[in-house]
């Protein structure tokens, strides 16, 4: 056995004053699983492991958790696998998540060690991790896109509007870092066996109930997983912005360029995710810092939370005449609600509680601030998204104008039939016009005509499921009816909720 690495040796040592004797101990049983594991076990260092780092609290632990397995081989071979580490960031990312990310790579001693490769992922691209990477222009834009348009659809319903886009691009970095330079030979999660079977079924079924299985030839393994979810991706957003809008729908591609036969490793077996019981790793080891906007609700690496709690409140004061402040708090206690059933920390519960307790003026001014430095969208863009007036040929257009726009009630003939196509367009008036339609929704006149022509998928407590926008969030558990009233004093009535 030749010496081990003197870093690893006392990053080891580091790291065992914080994690629990059981997880200590998990993380050597789980280490000897993934040794048995590897392909080539007489050179160590040629085996590459691929974790997903999303800067998130149990993001957080994991990394911890496989870094502890990497230096107990280090311990006991005197070499070990090289860890392949990869970040995808969204514009709904804030800088506070690289910072948490930064300070995690630090302490646990990744920046210095060959064995381990730090990835950041920026739509469809890869490069090295740094803390301090403006985000790229295309991706915000393509965010912000995603965002209105999905909302527009769906009448800012939350989930969908910031997770559909968010969780495809998701799955599609995992392609991308496993494919990335020569590629990985294992990928380690944090779900159970089981969790992965549902998934993968998820996916096959939805594939096959809207025809968008890829040829039998391939279907086998992770690339015929990746190869089904990107023929969902095409087919969903070629509904969300047009089937002719080609270059949009290509940046939504997923990538199957990863090895045949790649599998998942596992370490759900070999350690605990509650955060309260590795609350000192995290918080002073890691030195992971709770941020006002980071952490919202059940998410501790996005500020989108906050923003479907915004939505929640705008739509509760716009549309049905109550106050913002009543919408915040019934989202607030929807989210909470989620909170207990992630079993978060009580404390971690108590600090949502408070941020939203009592203070929704100023949470409005940080959510409309976070909104505008993050996506570039105003209150008043979102406030059109939660009115939905351009979708199903303008059903609600009228209704809309005469609540926020009173002025423009009479260009309602020359708005439909710009909306309806190009030939409106020599009317004097309709240059003025048009611009004043893209500044109220965030949104080019061609993309405004896209949802002109489409459906409206309003939650229901009774889901049809007609349409593939519909059917990608069938069974989320992220759902609750509440019972909520849709005018001042008006009778309680079921609404379907979601978020995070």
């Amino acid at each position: 056995m030749s010496a081990q690495r003197p870093d690893h040796a006392a990053a080891l040592r580091e790291i065992r004053t914080v994690l629990s004797t059981e997880n200590y101990l998990g993380a050597v049983r789980c280490a000897m699983r993934l040794y048995d594991a590897l392909p080539d076990k007489d050179q160590l260092d040629r085996n590459v492991v691929l974790v997903a780092y999303g800067g998130g609290k149990d993001s957080s632990y994991t990394l911890a958790f496989v870094r502890t397995m990497q230096l107990v081989l280090s311990q006991i071979h005197g070499a070990t696998f090289r860890m392949r580490v990869a970040t995808n960031r969204h514009a709904g990312m804030p800088r506070a998540v690289m910072d948490n990310i930064d300070r995690a790579y630090g302490a646990l001693r990744l920046y210095d060690d060959p064995d381990c490769e730090l990835l950041l992922i920026d739509g469809q691209l890869v490069r090295s991790f740094a803390a301090g990477e403006p985000h790229a222009r295309e991706v915000v834009e393509r965010n912000r896109v995603d965002i209105l348009m999905t909302g527009h659809r769906t009448a800012a319903d939350a989930r969908p509007t910031f997770c559909n886009a968010c969780n495809l691009s998701m799955v599609n970095s995992f392609g991308l870092a496993a494919g990335y330079q020569g590629g990985v030979d294992l990928i380690i999660t944090g779900d159970s066996q089981r969790e992965q079977r549902d998934y993968y079924l998820w996916v096959t079924r939805l594939a096959r109930r809207f025809g968008l299985q890829p040829p039998r030839d391939m279907r086998a393994g992770f690339q015929g997983f990746l190869a089904a979810l990107n023929n969902i991706s095409q087919a969903y957003f070629a509904d969300i912005h047009g089937a002719d809008a080609a270059e949009v729908i290509a940046e939504h591609a997923i990538t199957t360029e990863v090895r045949t036969g790649l599998q998942f490793f596992s370490i759900y077996d070999d350690t605990a995710y509650a955060s309260g019981d590795h609350w000192e790793l995290l918080t002073e080891h890691l030195g992971f810092v709770f941020d006002d906007i980071a952490f919202s609700f059940t998410e501790s690496d996005c500020g989108n939370p906050a923003l479907m709690a915004h939505l929640r409140a705008l739509k509760t004061e716009r549309r049905h005449g109550l106050s913002y402040a009543e919408g915040l708090d019934e989202y607030a206690e929807f989210a909470i609600s989620l909170m207990h059933q992630k079993e978060f920390p009580p404390q971690l519960v108590e600090m949502m509680r408070e941020r939203y307790t009592g203070r929704a003026e100023e949470m409005r001014a940080a959510m409309d601030a976070y909104a505008l430095e993050a996506y570039g969208v105003t209150e008043e863009q979102l406030v059109a998204m939660v009115h939905a007036p351009f979708t199903e040929k303008g059903a609600a257009l009228d209704a809309y104008l005469a609540a926020e726009q009173p002025d423009l009630v009479g260009s309602v003939p020359l708005i439909r039939s710009l909306l309806e196509g190009p030939a409106a367009e020599e009317d004097p008036g309709a240059a003025e016009l048009m611009a004043r339609l893209e500044k109220l929704s965030g949104l080019t006149l061609a993309q405004l005509r896209v949802l002109y022509g489409s459906s409206l998928r309003l939650p229901t407590v009774t889901p049809e499921g007609g349409q593939l926008i519909d059917a990608i969030l069938e069974g989320d558990p992220h759902k609750k009816v509440i019972r909520t009233r849709h005018t001042p004093g008006g009778p309680l009535v079921p609404e379907l909720l979601s978020g995070r």
